[in-house]
C-alpha cells in the first residue's frame, strides 16, 4: 500500500534526524569538555593562558567537528532530499484536475458540514459555522437533534446511566419496532454496575423490578446475570468476570447511538465523514485517469458516468434509493432493481423494454 511506503520513508527520515542530533550531542559534549578543562587549568595555575588556548585549539583540531558530523548531516540530507519526492507521488498536491464543475445545494452543504460539528459535541463550532454561513435559522433545530444524544453519551463515560436509560423508556416502542435491545442492554449495566458495590439484595431488586418484561425473549441473559448475585463479592474473579469489560459500554453506547440518530431519521455515521472516507478512495484512480486525459478536461467535464471504475469498499456500498441508469427514475415495487449477468443493474421495465419482454437478447448499455 502507498501510505506503508510512505511511512517507511518517513521512519528512515527520523531515523537519520536521530542519529545526527545524537552525534552533535557527542561532539558538542567533546567540545564543552575541552573548554571546561582549559577553563579549571587558567583558574588553578599560573600558566602563561596564551599555551592553554594553543593547547585547547589543538584539541578542538583534534576533535574534528566538521569531519564527524559530516557522514550523519550527509546521510540525513539524502533521506530528506527523497522524502518530499516520496510525498509528492503518494499523496498528489495538486487534486483540482480530478474537480467537475458540478452545483451543490449550499443549503445542504452547510447543513452536512454543521451537523458533523453537532455529531461531535462541537455546538460552539458549529453555531459559529452556521452563523457565519448564514444559516442561522436552522441552527437552534440543528443543534437540539444532537445535544441530547451527546449529553448522554457523556454521562455514560462518567458510569451515569440515568439519562439513557430515561431516554430508552420513553421511546421503548419504537426501538422494539426496529428490533433494538438497547434497553435490556442497558438495564444490564445498571445491575452489574449495582453488583459491583457489593449490594446484593439491591442488585436483586432492581432485576425483579426491570428484568421481567424481557424473561420472555431473553431467559438465557437473565438467568446468567442471575448467577451473578452468587459472586457479589468477588464479581472480578468469577465466570462471570467478562460483564465488567468496558467494551460492554462501548457497545451499548454504539447502539444507542444507532438507535437515537435512527428515530431522528439521521445517519448513523456523518455524512461528511463518509463522504471524505469514500473521496479518498475513490480520488487516485480518478488522478491516474486524469494524468492518462491531460489536455482533454472538456471531455471529463462533459462526461454523465465516471470513466473509469471506482471500487470502494463494503461499507460504501448501500443504495437506500435505487435511480435506474437508463430510464432515470426510481424504482419501486413494481419495477424493481434486476442484477444482469455482466454484474450492472437496471430496472425491470428498462430490461424489459430492451429485450422486447424476453424475446431477444440485448447489449448492457454499459
Amino acid at each position: 500500500m502507498e501510505l506503508n511506503n510512505l511511512k517507511d520513508a518517513f521512519d528512515r527520515v527520523a531515523k537519520k534526524q536521530k542519529l545526527s542530533c545524537s552525534k552533535v550531542q557527542e561532539v558538542m559534549d567533546q567540545i564543552v569538555q575541552e573548554i571546561e578543562k582549559a577553563i579549571e587549568m587558567m583558574q588553578s595555575t599560573t600558566l602563561d593562558h596564551k599555551s592553554i588556548l594553543a593547547e585547547l585549539k589543538k584539541k578542538l583540531h583534534e576533535i574534528a567537528p566538521l569531519a564527524q558530523l559530516e557522514g550523519t548531516q550527509k546521510e540525513l540530507n539524502i533521506a530528506l532530499s527523497k522524502y518530499p519526492k516520496a510525498l509528492e507521488k503518494t499523496l498528489n498536491p495538486d487534486i483540482s484536475k480530478a474537480y467537475r464543475n458540478i452545483e451543490f445545494d449550499s443549503h445542504t452543504v452547510n447543513q452536512i458540514i454543521a451537523g458533523h460539528f453537532y455529531r461531535q459535541g462541537m455546538f460552539d463550532v458549529g453555531d459559529c459555522f452556521i452563523t457565519e454561513a448564514g444559516e442561522a435559522e436552522a441552527a437552534a433545530a440543528m443543534r437540539s437533534l444532537f445535544q441530547e444524544m451527546y449529553q448522554i453519551l457523556e454521562a455514560m463515560k462518567s458510569r451515569n446511566l440515568e439519562p439513557a436509560l430515561k431516554w430508552a423508556a420513553a421511546n421503548s416502542d419504537k426501538l422494539k419496532e426496529n428490533g433494538s435491545d438497547l434497553l435490556l442492554g442497558l438495564h444490564q449495566l445498571q445491575f452489574v454496575k449495582i453488583l459491583q458495590k457489593g449490594s446484593r439484595e439491591e442488585a436483586l431488586k432492581y432485576a425483579r423490578t426491570n428484568f421481567v418484561p424481557f424473561a420472555g425473549n431473553h431467559m438465557a441473559e437473565i438467568q446468567k446475570l442471575m448467577g451473578c448475585l452468587l459472586y457479589s463479592d468477588r464479581l472480578s474473579e468469577s465466570p462471570y468476570a467478562h460483564l465488567l469489560s468496558p467494551t460492554n459500554w462501548d457497545i451499548v453506547a454504539e447502539e444507542l447511538t444507532r438507535q437515537f440518530c435512527n428515530l431522528l431519521g439521521q445517519s448513523y455515521q456523518s455524512p461528511l465523514s463518509v463522504t471524505i472516507a469514500a473521496g479518498v478512495q475513490g480520488l487516485p484512480p480518478l488522478l491516474k485517469f486524469m494524468t492518462v486525459m491531460a489536455g482533454k478536461k472538456q471531455e471529463w467535464q462533459s462526461m454523465k458516468q465516471l470513466p473509469v471504475p471506482v471500487e470502494l469498499d463494503k461499507e460504501f456500498q448501500f443504495h437506500s434509493i435505487f435511480v435506474c441508469p437508463v430510464s432515470k427514475e426510481q424504482s419501486t415495487e413494481d419495477n424493481p432493481p434486476m442484477l444482469m449477468s455482466c454484474g450492472h443493474v437496471l430496472c425491470k421495465q428498462s430490461i424489459n423494454k430492451m429485450s422486447k419482454n424476453g424475446s431477444k437478447t440485448f447489449k448492457c448499455p454499459y
